[in-house]
């Protein structure tokens, strides 16, 4: 995992230079900058060792010096890929060089065949291929240098630098020749379902192989463990293939998380690392946690708070890989909204697909950035797209199951893994993280308060944010909830 920038259309290492050092909390363990042949353009990459942490720098180059890459992602099917193309030309046994292999065989197809969370860029001659992965879990935005176009990890490295600034689309490959084409949509309702015996089936195999091949790392690996059904789930199987697994969760003082993660880690026998916050370390955390956010939406602020702490935790273990839960709420109906569609399955599933089109501006957003300022990279096994094919050929009505009269958010999921954890964790009722780990009560006290200075809750976030971005139109790259509802942009 990784930070990006690519200037092509000018050769400006010093420009580069000056992006890349807005974002070296995505890679503290290297950076390097390279002018491209015949003046075409510059690559820059801010190194977090993950994979061959020895050998595995950027921007990496074809053996005739044609192509050259920078990626920001982890690809889980590059053996797979590598056993396809041979070890001709490979000098590392880094994930990121699969790509640079596979463009070298396949061309622009190799990005159908990356089985990944990725932003990359990569020149070839007189031309560049940008993409970035099916839901967007990783981060890409470009905007205009001049007559140059620049590519970025975040919108804070081309802030001020560049102009007409824009979100790089999730599912996209660009190619300065042709321009954006979409190469993956997500599965809208399959029409038909599978019985309840196959379908529990095939969420629970699916989920763990999703898990597992996740667990491919060359530095420390541990889990967010909030001990909410989605975290608890994916530590729950991490734990069967981990003898020494890590968990970590933050709350304030009384906070129902803490004591469902205690719960979960026990039953689990993880190694857990917990933090107790107070109030004022919330409070001073806030102006950090809304510029690396750079969002000030004020449901996201709120959720990002607790987790800019369990990923200082973490980072403080030594941890460099952290799993997490998100995207099973948007997948299996998790969200109180939803029930709103509960008589109308059709609208349900439609629902849930816009939701996963949103995630990339919302829930994935403050992962990564909270955990990439603090050098981890987050993995996300809900977000497999096998996971997500599986989930969108469910009926929607197993996802709000009412045994006995009473809703159950996600039916199908805890019944699937029934199993794994104790029935008052798999049972237990969704809380958002902000809630469960009591920032939601203390942000709702705050208000009322002096602490935003007579200022909305949201308007505090936004001036916060307007006054480290130099552009006040970088100020609205992403999406925000609405009357408790993504708004897609």
């Amino acid at each position: 995992m990784c930070g990006i920038v690519a200037l092509w259309g000018a050769s400006n290492t010093e420009l580069v230079d000056r992006m890349l050092s807005k974002i070296r909390h995505r890679g503290p363990d290297g950076q390097e900058t390279v002018r491209l042949p015949n003046g075409t353009g510059t690559l820059g990459h801010q190194r977090l060792a993950i994979i061959d942490p020895a050998n595995g720098r950027q921007p990496m180059h074809s053996p005739d010096g044609r192509q050259s890459l920078i990626v920001n992602g982890m690809i889980y099917n590059y053996r797979s890929l590598r056993s396809k193309l041979g070890d001709a030309g490979f000098t590392t046994d880094s994930d990121s060089e699969t790509i640079l292999h596979g463009y070298r065989t396949w061309g622009r197809d190799v990005v159908t065949r990356l089985d990944g969370m990725f932003a990359f860029a990569l020149s070839d001659d007189e031309r560049i291929i940008a993409a970035r992965d099916p839901l967007g879990i990783k981060p890409l935005y470009f905007g205009q240098v001049g007559d140059a176009t620049a590519f970025a990890s975040e919108i804070q490295a081309l802030d001020g630098l560049a102009d007409d600034i824009s979100e790089f689309p999730a599912g996209h490959i660009y190619d300065s020749r042709s321009g954006f084409e979409r190469y993956y949509t997500i599965p809208g309702s399959a029409g038909e379902y599978w019985s309840t015996g196959e379908t529990l089936e095939a969420v629970r195999s699916t989920l763990e192989a999703a898990v597992r091949k996740r667990l491919r790392s060359d530095v420390p690996l541990g889990c967010f463990l909030s001990g909410g059904l989605d975290s608890s789930l994916i530590a729950a199987i991490a734990r069967q293939d981990i003898d020494e697994l890590h968990t970590f969760s933050v709350g304030l003082d009384g906070s129902t998380d803490l004591d469902a993660a205690r719960e979960v880690a026990v039953h689990l026998g993880t190694i857990h690392h917990e933090r107790v916050l107070t109030q004022a370390e919330a409070i001073n955390a806030m102006p950090e946690v809304v510029r690396h956010l750079e969002s000030y939406d004020r449901d996201l602020v709120r959720n990002a708070v607790p987790t800019w702490f369990v990923a200082r935790e973490a980072a403080s273990a030594d941890m460099k890989v952290i799993l997490t839960g998100e995207g099973a709420d948007e997948i299996f109906a998790g969200y109180g909204y939803y029930e709103d569609y509960a008589s109308d399955p059709r609208s349900l599933q439609r629902e849930l697909r816009r939701s996963l089109e949103s995630l990339h501006d919302m829930n994935l957003q403050r992962v990564d950035r909270m955990t990439m300022a603090h050098g981890i990279e987050a993995r996300v096994p809900f977000l497999d797209t096998a996971m997500v094919d599986v989930g969108m050929r469910v009926d929607p009505q197993l996802k709000q199951s009412a045994p006995h009269g009473r809703r159950i958010e996600k039916w199908v999921l805890r019944k699937s893994c029934e199993d794994l954890l104790p029935a008052p964790i798999l049972w237990r009722e969704k809380e958002q993280f902000a809630d469960g780990s009591g920032f939601g009560s203390l942000f709702g006290e705050l208000s009322s308060g002096p602490t935003f200075d007579g200022r909305t809750e949201e308007s505090y976030y936004r001036d916060v944010l307007a006054a480290h971005f130099q552009d006040a139109k970088s100020l609205d790259l992403t999406t925000h909830w609405r009357d408790n509802r993504l708004a897609v942009a």
